[in-house]
């Protein structure tokens, strides 16, 4: 084995988003592309001599040749251990965990999320830091400038791992560890949810369907659900991973999971749906005729954390974008704890759980979490939510409509504007940041507009400010419009609009949520001029 230096020139688009580096699998395939990455995230780091690394991610296409080009280059530049999922495989929230429990110094993870997979799809990768969660601002950045420089990197000449035998090997001067991607995951979930009273669940009848959209959680959830929980066979759906994910969109959303939707508002529905992502941080929660928005799933499990052994004694705080519905905010009133509003992106509830501020959060793009990891883990928001029926003895139905009948109800919408040109984009952007001037205190759709901004955050802990993370239009009455560019995609821009109005009359609360946003959803179109400035008249998904 021999260490090579290659020559290359630097690519000018590797910019982390908010969750890595995502692009289409051509990209990521060009010569050199994906290894001068990757040794700027080695140089940002200060090198990696000495080191223990996890490494893994969701079996998408691209995913074992790009875990056989890491490991090469993390030996021949000094890395003392690599930790590696059995096949190339570690969803996101078990990434996270492993790198805690083993006191790695951080981790590579491979994945582009809920993004669809195959050879003309999407690939992505993204370093997590020593907590378990993404990098910060400071070290993206720091990998971004060190990409626009790099001119050479170093990697081993040596044969492949075999990455499906779990055990220890070596590859050059660094030990290898290949381990069953579930085990440390499915422990942690023991300690955190009462599974003998999940299991008495399932025993007494329970029925529930799991959509794994044949991404990285089919595993986990098949050991987890299935052979320990004591669910039918067959219970968990489109088990199997597959590298282009079935050929489906690894969303877990009223659109995209409609197989498990259809079932779930069919005659014969089981008694609770739930699925998640390509990468399993995500999570949509269902009963039968009933769908839960992630806003609502975070403010429940907030009021009933003390139902599970993980939480019993009491959470601390509760965090959540600031898109998110402001459910949460009425929980953490009630029980007299923290609330923050964070910009969108896990690694900004890091700080918060780290410093002890908070013990769940979440955001309205289906992600939940806590404190147990520091991704946002759909797996987990599942078992939670069986834990809670298990105890409550309730449905799903029965539990959220409880839960507004104490706080209220936030009606909730996302309408996702999708492959838009990104300078039609900007400039609605630019246009609606225009149109905040002197809006204060005027009369739109019979409400008064209490505050007009560009939303900006100071984090509590180390004082790091974010700028540039939404446009906000706010009523006196507490609703809501949000206007905000997702940095997940690859192709074009997907402005997002949410909107929100609390209603506090339970006699109005079986209202259509579309119906009863119709006014401010109107108002949204017109602020931006949407049918006009980027020719649709209609959203792609609306949640």
């Amino acid at each position: 084995m021999t260490i090579q230096t290659i020559h290359s020139t630097p690519f000018d688009d590797q910019r982390p988003g908010t969750s890595g580096l995502r692009k289409k699998v051509r990209v990521f395939e060009q010569p050199h592309y994906l290894a001068n990455f990757v040794q700027a995230v080695f140089d940002a780091i200060d090198g990696i001599a000495g080191k223990t690394l996890v490494l893994g991610g969701d079996g998408r296409f691209f995913n074992d040749t790009a875990i056989q080009i890491i490991a090469r280059m993390a030996a021949a530049q000094g890395c003392a251990r690599l930790i590696i999922g059995q096949g190339g495989i570690l969803s996101t929230p078990a990434a996270s965990h492993v790198i805690r429990k083993r006191g790695a110094d951080g981790g590579l993870i491979l994945s582009a999320s809920h993004n669809p997979a195959g050879p003309e799809e999407d690939f992505g990768i993204k370093y997590n830091i020593a907590n378990g969660g993404p990098a910060p601002e400071k070290i993206t950045e720091a990998i971004y400038a060190r990409s626009r420089t790099i001119n050479s990197y170093r990697i081993l000449d040596s044969v492949d791992l075999d990455l499906m035998q779990i055990g220890n090997t070596a590859l050059g001067g660094c030990a290898v560890e290949i381990i069953d991607p579930v085990a440390d995951y499915a422990d942690l979930m023991r300690h955190l949810f009462d599974f003998a009273a999940i299991r008495a669940l399932f025993d007494g009848g329970f029925t529930m369907r799991f959509d794994a959209m044949n991404a990285v959680t089919g595993p986990y959830a098949k050991a987890i659900i299935e052979d320990q929980l004591g669910a039918l066979p067959g219970t968990v759906m489109n088990a199997v991973p597959l590298p282009d994910f079935g050929g489906g969109h690894p969303d877990p959303n009223l659109v995209h999971a409609e197989e498990l939707v259809g079932l779930m508002f069919s005659s014969s529905s089981p008694s609770f749906g739930a699925a998640s992502d390509g990468d399993g941080d995500r999570n949509m929660i269902l009963g039968h005729n009933f769908f839960v928005t992630p806003s609502d799933s975070l403010a429940v499990l907030a009021a009933n954390a003390h139902h599970t052994p993980g939480y019993r004694q009491g959470i601390r705080g509760v965090a959540r974008s600031m898109p998110t519905s402001q459910a949460a905010d009425r929980v953490a009133d009630t029980l007299g704890v923290e609330c923050h509003e964070t910009p969108t992106g896990w690694k900004f509830f890091g700080n918060l759980l780290d410093a002890g501020k908070v013990t769940l959060c979440g955001e309205e793009s289906f992600g939940t979490g806590s404190d147990h990891v520091r991704e946002k883990d759909g797996l987990w928001a599942v078992l939670f939510w069986l834990n809670l029926i298990a105890s409550r003895r309730e449905s799903v139905e029965q539990i959220v409509r409880g839960h507004w009948r104490r706080f209220g109800r936030n009606y909730y919408t996302r309408h996702d504007y999708e492959g838009v040109d990104a300078s039609l984009a900007k400039a609605v952007m630019t246009q609606l940041k225009d149109r905040q001037n002197g809006l204060v205190g005027q009369t739109l759709a019979g409400g008064t507009v209490a505050y007009a901004d560009d939303f900006s955050y100071t984090d509590p802990v180390d004082g790091s400010v974010s700028t540039g993370q939404g446009l906000r239009f706010g009523f006196e009455d507490g609703s809501r419009i949000v206007y905000r560019l997702s940095g997940t995609g690859t192709v074009g821009a997907t402005l997002r609009v949410y909107i929100e109005r609390y209603e506090p009359d339970p006699e109005r609360h079986d209202l259509d949520t579309q119906s009863a946003l119709a006014d401010l959803i109107e108002l949204a179109d017109e602020l931006g001029d949407l049918r006009n400035a980027i020719a649709r008249d209609q959203p792609d998904v609306i949640t």
